[in-house]
């Protein structure tokens, strides 16, 4: 059984503060996947305050590319050096974890639309390891670097991968509603475009909105919930919010 889990970037990072890990709660959800019994896993993580003020401070979107070649090193670097924390941090726990760095394997065409090589990804499955790929830059037809935001990987991942559940674990508890309740299941985004907006923190992939968009057009159910519920989620339980 394929699980696909992100791990917020808001999540494993002070996301206010620039390049500041969050290492206690990154341990205890490394603690929990060590301890966790998943066939196989793919793990991905957003880029919170390592990645997303570099993307603001060069103008880099999903949409709006640069090819300033300094600018794209300034967010590669820092989501490359997240990445080698939340590794270490994996293989504490005795987690296989491997890299998959984006830039080098993901591109999109004019329209936008993404081509990401998973082959490698099946591979590293197959052969025991546990896959960490990360939002990134990525090559973009006519625009130069645009942002992959870790949402669209786990589609991405998802559909390629055929996997069965998808997990995303957030700064809160599931998607709320307008009086900050747990929302059990969106079956459609209209049922709660009213009521989701965009991080307070600077976010360069859209928030919340954009991570139920995203999940919705899976045809696996995926979850949305707080790290206190990891465990619950790897176990195969019912946590947070369900979507689709």
């Amino acid at each position: 059984m394929t699980v696909i889990l992100k791990l917020g970037g808001s999540v494993i990072t002070e996301k206010d503060r620039p390049k500041t890990l969050d290492g206690e709660t990154l341990a205890s959800l490394a603690a929990a996947i060590g301890d966790a019994e998943v066939d196989d896993l793919v793990v991905v993580h957003g880029g919170g305050s390592f990645g997303h003020h570099h993307a603001a401070e060069h103008g880099v979107s999903t949409t709006a590319g640069i090819r300033d070649v300094d600018g794209v090193m300034d967010v590669h670097g820092a989501m490359t050096t997240l990445n080698r924390f939340v590794l270490s941090r994996l293989h504490t726990e005795d987690v296989p974890a491997v890299p998959v760095h984006p830039l080098s394997a993901a591109a999109r065409d004019a329209d936008g639309e993404l081509t990401l090589m998973t082959d490698q990804v099946a591979t590293m499955l197959e052969e025991g390891f546990v896959p960490v790929l990360h939002g990134d830059g990525v090559v973009h037809a006519g625009e130069g670097v645009t942002v992959l935001s870790g949402d669209e990987l786990v589609t991405a991942l998802a559909t390629a991968l055929d996997a069965e559940r998808v997990g995303l674990c957030s700064t809160v508890p599931g998607v709320l509603d307008g009086d900050d309740e747990v929302i059990p299941a969106i079956e459609s985004f209209d049922e709660v475009a009213d009521v989701l907006g965009v991080s307070d923190a600077t976010d360069v992939t859209g928030g919340m909105a954009a991570k139920v968009r995203e999940l919705l057009g899976l045809g696996s159910p995926a979850s949305v919930f707080g790290p206190e519920s990891l465990e619950g989620f790897l176990a195969g339980d019912d946590v947070g919010t369900r979507i689709g």
